[in-house]
């Protein structure tokens, strides 16, 4: 079994700051950090952390941004082997975060508008595979990958961040879709229904939706049922930036490995905490043990 990851790559540039600016404001900070980024980096590098064994899809240029967007990739094993280089920068994304934790990101996209789904091979996508997937690329390829995994019998997962325009057929072909408040009411929206898991999974066709509520937790909408998961603490909040990738990439892992998706989403939980109490993005990522650790300890 494996995870596949076909997104996006950034270079992070991160500000620490005492409060976010308002419109039109400057706001001065201490100092300024490079770190790996990118939602679909890093998902692939909680998927990895996690122990899936992980392959991402993307496309960096050539320029010093890539070794500061990939290095995350590479210290954590995933296979790169089908990452792409252009003749676009990069893509970077600048970063505020405030002295609770909360943030403000702009993201220039890139190198990561050239990632193609000609960059997976047929057999990549068979019934092994679970294809995890984001909003930080062209739709359109996004699409076209998630309808070869279901005519392959691969797994896919979309989360659907930044909320953007995908098929209705496209979002019923996935087995699972992932969407934080923000995301499932501006999906709500389009699709002209409640911002509920369950009342999105009902308008496509009953596949699984998951919507992650912050502090709250997260609830699903599932085949089997709906689930309830609180939020785990794992201390003092520094930094929310990657803790949705965080989620999601460690899902991904444990889903791929089999745990059911109440246990793997109590797993998702533990590493999003954990990944809460630090600094950046790919960068926070807990390891397995990690999470084992906050598991067990209840």
């Amino acid at each position: 079994m494996s995870v596949l990851v076909f997104g996006s790559v950034n270079a992070d540039i991160v500000f620490r700051v005492p409060r976010l600016p308002a419109a039109g404001e400057t706001v001065l900070g201490p100092g300024v950090a490079l770190h790996p980024g990118g939602k679909g980096a890093n998902q692939a590098v909680a998927a990895a952390r996690d122990g899936a064994r992980t392959a991402f899809v993307g496309a960096v240029g050539a320029d010093p941004l890539a070794e500061i967007a990939l290095a995350a990739l590479r210290a954590a094993g995933v296979d790169l082997s089908r990452l792409a280089a252009t003749d676009a920068a990069t893509g970077a994304a600048a970063v505020m975060v405030d002295a609770h934790g909360a943030n403000q990101i702009v993201v220039g996209s890139g190198a990561n508008l050239r990632l193609r789904s000609a960059q997976v091979e047929d057999a990549a996508l068979g019934p092994g595979t679970l294809l995890l997937c984001q909003g930080e690329v062209e739709p359109a390829e996004t699409a076209a990958v998630i309808r070869r995994a279901r005519a392959a019998g691969a797994r896919s997962v979309l989360n659907l961040a930044p909320a953007g325009e995908m098929p209705v057929e496209t979002l019923r072909a996935l087995d699972l879709l992932v969407l934080n408040q923000a995301e499932a009411a501006w999906l709500a929206g389009r699709l002209g229904c409640g911002a509920a898991a369950g009342a999105i999974a009902a308008v496509l066709g009953g596949i699984a939706v998951a919507v992650t509520l912050g502090a709250a937790g997260a609830d699903a909408a599932t085949p089997a049922g709906p689930i309830r998961v609180p939020a785990l603490d794992a201390g003092h909040v520094v930094d929310t930036t990657g803790a949705g990738d965080t989620w999601c990439g460690v899902l991904a892992a444990a889903l791929d490995r089999g745990l059911p998706m109440e246990a793997a989403m109590r797993r998702a939980a533990a590493a999003a905490a954990i990944a809460c109490t630090r600094i950046g993005a790919a960068a926070a990522c807990p390891a397995a043990a990690e999470t084992d650790a906050l598991l067990a300890a209840g």
